[in-house]
């Protein structure tokens, strides 16, 4: 298992000023994407996750406190869910998710606000 040298915060795993795009993640059972572009639009309680291959993969999300660390120098991020899990998640979508507070707001009550 890689050693995370970066910072673990309950409430994000980050600050709001870092930049995780294009980070790779790691879940507990081994590689499972990377960060999407979108992360940094959704704010810092949410993690944008991008599954798969780019034509075949999916955008979904997490919640901040899914994130156990961060090593910047590896530009890796481990979440403390299976492959499974993150594929399991709830699909991102730019409308709902970036267009609607309302819907946001409901999300983080549904997997927690990560604080």
């Amino acid at each position: 298992m890689n050693e995370y040298r970066g910072h673990s915060v309950p409430t994000a795993g980050h600050t709001p000023d870092d930049d995780l795009t294009g980070y790779q993640v790691d879940a507990t059972d081994g590689h499972v994407g990377k960060v999407s572009k979108y992360s940094a639009d959704l704010g810092p309680q949410f993690l944008v996750v991008r599954t798969g291959v780019w034509f075949l993969g999916k955008d979904v999300v997490l919640p901040a406190d899914a994130v156990m660390g961060i090593d910047h120098r590896a530009r890796i991020v481990q979440v403390s869910r299976t492959r499974d899990e993150v594929r399991a998640a709830s699909v991102f979508d730019v409308d709902t998710h970036l267009g609607d507070p309302r819907h946001r707001d409901q999300l983080g009550g549904r997997h927690g606000s990560g604080h």
